[in-house]
């Protein structure tokens, strides 16, 4: 899919996000949902080191706080950006909440399922399959992870 006007500034905040989970240890990815008017409704960043949680991923964490803002867990109208492709879990929570277009930075072969690895956003044996756009400032979104692993080693 081809980005909207507005998904380079989305991802640009999501780094922003991203670089709050510098603090605790955690991976620098960061999640932005957006309402159907472009309003932020809930941001998260990484926050497995810092909770303890395996689950505690960005995209988790982001649809979490934007259905407790909204009263619904069904999220649709919203936009969830994120700093990298979901995984197979945040894959499965996207869809569960009905996010209708799913944005993000960098592409993950090793994990991705939003194309690189699997689809599943996409899979068309399900009953709600949202737009899906990647790589939107793909490489800014990648050099902030290479940076953080850089400095592990």
């Amino acid at each position: 899919m081809i980005p909207g006007p507005d998904d380079e500034r989305l991802v640009r905040r999501a780094i922003d996000v991203a670089r709050g989970a510098l603090g605790t240890g955690d991976v620098p990815i960061g999640a932005v949902v957006v309402d159907a008017s472009g309003a932020e409704v809930a941001t998260a960043c990484n926050a497995r080191e810092a909770l303890g949680d395996p689950t505690a991923h960005a995209e988790i964490l982001a649809l979490r706080a934007a259905a407790a803002v909204l009263g619904e867990w069904r999220l649709t109208g919203c936009t969830l950006v994120v700093t990298l492709e979901p995984c197979t879990m945040c894959a499965g929570a996207i869809w569960l909440a009905r996010v209708p277009r799913v944005v993000f930075g960098a592409w993950e072969p090793r994990t991705g399922a939003a194309g690189s690895l699997w689809d599943v956003l996409r899979d068309r044996r399900l009953n709600h399959r949202p737009e899906v756009v990647g790589g939107v400032l793909a490489d800014e979104c990648a050099a902030l992870l290479e940076d953080f692993f850089g400095e592990l080693r």
